[in-house]
């Protein structure tokens, strides 16, 4: 099935004033699974946006079958950041770990050359911050231009399954992962919106049971606090048209923490870090029932 270009595609915000008109969102509030998993479900364990402050967080992980990280693990990609995410995931105790990257990790982005290239123009279209402008969240530029330049970073990140364009089947579930967003300060992994970030999303398989994406499509988990909409109008009709998973995990922008529906797919903005860049959001957990008689135990 091809997915139209919007006619807004590049204007977010006033392209979802449009599209809402005809689109129904869910807000949904649930509290962590207390019981048992069931032996037709499995339970799946959401974070993003971590951005190297895994040791700062003062809330237990919850254990589950499945645990996705939606990008965003490092503030810049440094190597010496990679190897602290992945002792940190070393130590939680989720079977199946699933990891993408996001805008951050500079070094996961083999296309990436110039940080701050063309950057003031960029986040004067989003709306965005001077943190966001040049987010080195204590970096210099010295050390950004050392991550760009590591080379086999993904050999670093022993303790999970990375996802890049990728899919993984786990008991009997489709989960497809992929770190593209549309151009954001001009940071790693940006495609401009239109047909080439629509180039990315055709990617997506269609039988997907779980979507994992760095950035939200519009009109879910995306209102930045400026309140500009930072999603992409392509994901959005991508993933209700055509790919349809039952569940659509991201991150990307802080502020859009939390779950929402329009009824048919659950969608989930699992930042970690609030917009202050603390790491003050509980993982999102939920259960996802098991193709029809598939057992976790399968």
């Amino acid at each position: 099935m091809k997915i139209d270009i919007h006619p807004l595609t590049h204007d977010p915000t006033s392209a979802w004033k449009e599209i809402s008109k005809s689109q129904r969102v869910i807000k949904i509030n649930t509290k962590p699974p207390a019981a048992e998993v069931p032996a037709n479900k499995v339970r799946v364990v959401c974070m993003s946006d971590t951005h190297s402050l895994t040791h700062h967080i003062k809330f237990d992980i919850p254990d589950g079958d499945i645990f996705i990280h939606a990008g965003d693990f490092t503030r810049c990609g440094k190597l010496d950041e990679v190897i602290d995410f992945n002792e940190w995931l070393k130590k939680l105790p989720h079977k199946h770990k699933l990891i993408i990257a996001g805008n951050h990790e500079l070094s996961f982005d083999n296309t990436f050359t110039h940080p701050f290239q063309n950057a003031s123009a960029c986040c004067k279209k989003t709306g965005s911050t001077l943190l966001d402008e040049i987010p080195t969240l204590g970096n210099s530029k010295e050390s950004l231009a050392e991550a760009v330049k590591t080379e086999n970073i993904r050999q670093y990140l022993s303790s999970c399954v990375y996802l890049q364009d990728e899919a993984i089947e786990l008991y009997g579930l489709r989960i497809y992962g992929t770190p593209w967003q549309p151009e954001f300060c001009k940071w790693a992994f940006n495609v401009k919106r239109g047909q080439p970030c629509l180039d990315k999303w055709e990617q997506i398989p269609e039988n997907v049971d779980i979507l994992i994406t760095h950035t939200p499509p519009v009109g879910h988990g995306d209102l930045c606090c400026s309140g500009v909409r930072a999603g992409c109008v392509g994901l959005l009709a991508t993933v209700q048209q055509r790919v349809k998973p039952k569940y659509h995990v991201f991150g990307h922008v802080h502020e859009g923490y939390g779950i929402t529906s329009d009824g048919r797919i659950i969608f989930v903005n699992a930042s970690t870090c609030d917009i202050n860049y603390l790491p003050n959001n509980q993982p999102i957990v939920f259960d996802v029932t098991l193709p029809k008689g598939r057992t976790k135990d399968d």
